[in-house]
């Protein structure tokens, strides 16, 4: 069994790698609503910055936005993978994200000695974004008009990088805005690959609640370890990747093209998953290059 100074004898390399080096940390699922695999990741975040990293973190909230949703007598609907917003769920997203997630995030960073900034992609005007175009239903050429939700035009990443760069850990919630000032909830894997390639990230790291790519969803143990980003339409078209998954792959292949080195979609209610995946040998998840 080995020792605790061969443990950090193995993260030592890795370290040295990530130096000074920008990784996008996205956070979702499960990891939002269990404070106690929040906390874990937080303190992983702070390590990683403390060890020289400039981490920044996504987040998502869908769990949340869906049970506040049904509590207030709206049925969740999603197609592609991405929740329909109307006016009214627009503005509940935009409360769960930008005054609970968000704030919630940056307290614990606090709590842990670090220092938190939370934003939306309203500030700053960080993320500039357009309506999204109408969905295809699968297997008819019928149109599902999505609503206010959106995809990345220009992402400003200025203010993350004067803040990441003063020792700061920018969180964002995926909430945007449009040319004409309207807001807009952005799927916040996509946008994620967005801002990783943007701040030419070393790593984009997927944080959700299911193992990873899974060649039958049914079964854990027919995780996909590597993924090209070449294979992934071939993927989808044979529906070995579904539903909530297409928009985290969709943008890890941002992310790649953008110039990030590899992305990793990993289970974020593992204890410091995120440490075993970037500082040890131990690989975990699905990996895409």
């Amino acid at each position: 069994m080995p020792t605790r100074a061969d443990i950090l004898i193995e993260a030592l390399p890795y370290i040295q790698e990530f130096a000074d080096s920008t990784i996008v940390i996205k956070i979702g699922g499960n990891a939002i609503v269990e404070p106690s695999i929040l906390d874990d990741i937080v303190r992983d975040v702070i390590l990683l910055q403390h060890i020289g990293i400039h981490p920044v973190i996504v987040h998502g909230g869908g769990p949340e936005i869906s049970e506040k949703m049904e509590r207030l007598g709206k049925i969740p609907e999603f197609a592609g993978g991405l929740r329909i917003t109307d006016d009214e769920t627009l503005e509940i997203t935009r409360m769960v994200l930008v005054g609970n997630v968000n704030t919630r995030i940056v307290s614990l960073i606090g709590r842990y000695g670090g220092k938190g900034v939370g934003l939306s992609g309203k500030d700053g005007r960080l993320i500039l974004a357009r309506k999204k175009a109408p969905v295809i239903v699968a297997g008819t050429s019928d149109e599902i008009d999505l609503g206010w939700v959106g995809e990345t035009e220009i992402i400003n990443p200025e203010i993350l990088t004067i803040t990441s760069g003063r020792g700061y850990i920018p969180v964002i919630a995926p909430i945007a805005v449009d040319l004409a000032g309207n807001s807009l909830n952005l799927n916040a894997d996509t946008v994620s690959g967005d801002i990783a390639a943007a701040l030419h990230a070393k790593k984009l790291i997927l944080l959700t609640d299911v193992l990873g790519v899974l060649s039958d969803p049914s079964d854990v143990d027919t995780l996909i370890s590597h993924i090209s980003a070449s294979e992934v339409d071939d993927l989808i078209e044979n529906d070995t990747i579904q539903g909530g998954m297409i928009p985290k792959i969709r943008g890890g292949v941002c992310a790649i093209r953008g110039g990030v080195s590899k992305v990793h979609i990993i289970d974020g209610s593992k204890p410091h998953s995120l440490l075993l995946e970037l500082l040890t040998d131990e690989g975990i998840g699905t990996m895409m290059d």
